[in-house]
């Protein structure tokens, strides 16, 4: 599989999961459903559905602080626009103009990060390309 679908694909699940508990999901939403019904037609109204179930998911795990339900959410629908773009190609530019429309202000995920961190010793790390919630007692 090309690298470019992966990161695209990453990129959108993350940007995905992360713009359902903001202002800007109905663009992200309208937009996803658009790809869906120009490019798989057949699923386009089941993927219309799983994204407002996923919203409400993102909601209740978002308020109960639930990361692995975010995880989980986001490597979900990494899969699916992954499997999208495999057995679509063509649908490579308009899903990553849909990504570049997005405001960063707004939460996106969509520009890349690149982190890199050595510890020694006792020493510790703690990186994010976004939110970071740390909890030790």
């Amino acid at each position: 599989m090309d690298a470019e679908v992966a990161l695209l694909a990453q990129s959108a699940g993350t940007t995905l999961v992360a713009l359902m508990a903001t202002d800007a999901w109905q663009h992200m939403r309208d937009g996803m459903t658009r790809l869906w019904r120009r490019t798989q037609p057949e699923r386009a109204d089941t993927v219309a559905a799983e994204l407002e179930a996923g919203r409400e998911d993102v909601l209740a795990a978002t308020v109960a602080d639930d990361q692995q339900t975010l995880d989980e959410l986001r490597l979900r629908w990494q899969g699916a626009v992954q499997r999208l773009l495999v057995a679509r190609p063509d649908a490579v530019e308009e899903l990553r103009a849909l990504l570049d429309q997005l405001d960063p202000a707004e939460g996106s995920a969509a520009r890349q990060i690149t982190q890199h961190a050595t510890a020694s010793g006792q020493g510790r790390v703690y990186q994010a390309g976004r939110d970071q919630h740390i909890t030790e007692r």
